[in-house]
């Protein structure tokens, strides 16, 4: 081999992970650009909590629908099934005059990432050259956590500092995602199709094995995801209408921040002790929740942001440490269906708190809903801990 074709494999391997960033990008790319729509259409804080749920509704639907599909036609159509909802969903945004279009675009960009985390991260981890497998995995995370953070951050500072903020971002990323389209054709399929794909759909269940891990994982997963969700969907206007602040570069850093934080607590799990690392991942979240909670209520930006860090890294640990926890205690033949179920939970997580916060802060005030969001999730990462405690004392049944 030449070495020029050395690099190769490489290329290609770091294609595929530039793939499924460029994808997670799109999908957070709307949150600093809500205020702007709030401004221009009259929505909400509840019509934009419904906004943002309309994509991890999309998430899930594909989730369910193809998650298997990748398996029995090829990981490479479904990356290009999944680059074009994303493109789609940029050219509906590019066009949005309206609720209808933006709940449109939303939908797609979660058929997007559906579509995505579980193909592209199984995709990442089979084109890594060989000397790089033991890295893919983390690859992979950090592609998509990765990218769900740089989105609000790559349109924050576009909208702020250049003209044309509700069209110049989704143009931006939709070169992006032609270059990403670039990659998936260049890429080798990494599947042996059957001659008769049965194009089935996920079946979704928790064998009764399983459930005394499953249940803490997902507890805590629950709580992470929903902080997610939070900084994604009402930060921008608990920064606007709390914090006093209305850069929204700054809005897509801190709403970006959870996610990079996640990203280097997925990356640090590795170095804890096996036993410890979910248990440490729910103590990260209950300590985040606090600085959050006393940021809001004293108006200081400096804690919410540390919240966010240390809640993000929490939900990291807990998250990649719940994943791993749950697939080890999984019979082989229900790994996917149990994983499928640990995602529908975290999706669920995302869409379903955050309507219940517009709908609170449509009856109370934005400072009194996220530190009651912030407290409630404090509690659930609190039950998940004590849940894994005595399972611990019961000998880990």
């Amino acid at each position: 081999m030449t070495p020029e074709h050395r690099w190769f494999p490489l290329l290609i391997f770091l294609g595929a992970a530039f793939t499924f960033s460029v994808t997670m990008i799109g999908t957070t790319m709307p949150t600093p650009l809500y205020p702007i729509y709030q401004a221009n259409f009259g929505f909400s804080d509840l019509m934009i909590t419904i906004i943002f749920a309309t994509y991890a509704f999309g998430v899930i639907a594909a989730l369910v629908l193809t998650g298997r599909w990748s398996d029995q036609i090829g990981r490479r159509p479904l990356l290009f099934a999944g680059l074009a909802c994303s493109i789609i969903s940029d050219l509906v945004f590019l066009q949005a005059d309206g609720l209808a279009m933006i709940l449109t675009g939303r939908v797609l960009s979660g058929l997007s990432a559906g579509i995505f985390t579980g193909t592209a991260t199984v995709a990442v981890i089979e084109l890594a050259p060989p000397h790089w497998r033991e890295k893919a995995t983390f690859f992979a995370t950090a592609a998509n956590m990765g990218g769900l953070g740089l989105g609000p951050m790559l349109a924050g500072a576009l909208s702020q500092y250049l003209p044309w903020p509700l069209h110049l971002t989704f143009l931006v990323h939709i070169a992006m995602a032609v270059l990403a389209v670039c990659c998936i054709w260049a890429a080798p399929e990494t599947v042996s199709k059957p001659a008769r794909p049965k194009l089935s759909i996920q079946r979704l269940n928790v064998p009764a094995e399983v459930r005394g891990v499953f249940i803490p994982a997902a507890i805590a997963g629950f709580a992470g995801f929903a902080m997610c969700g939070f900084f994604t969907s009402i930060a921008p206007a608990m920064m606007g209408k709390v914090l006093g602040y209305d850069n929204r570069l700054l809005i897509g850093v801190v709403a970006g921040s959870i996610f990079i934080a996640s990203t280097l607590g997925q990356f640090l799990q590795g170095t804890l002790p096996l036993r410890l690392r979910l248990p440490l991942g729910c103590v990260s979240l209950m300590l985040g929740v606090i600085p959050i909670a006393l940021g809001i209520y004293t108006q200081s930006l400096a804690l919410f942001v540390v919240g966010a860090v240390i809640a993000g890294m929490g939900q990291g640990i807990s998250f990649r440490a719940g994943m791993g926890a749950i697939a080890a205690a999984s019979p082989v033949r229900e790994k996917a269906a149990v994983t499928s179920t640990f995602f529908v939970v975290a999706y669920i997580a995302i869409s379903v708190p955050v309507i219940g916060l517009g709908l609170m802060a449509s009856v109370t005030s934005l400072k009194t809903t996220g530190i009651t969001f912030a407290a409630v999730m404090g509690t659930l990462a609190a039950l998940a801990l004590v849940l894994l405690i005595q399972r611990e004392r019961s000998g880990g049944k």
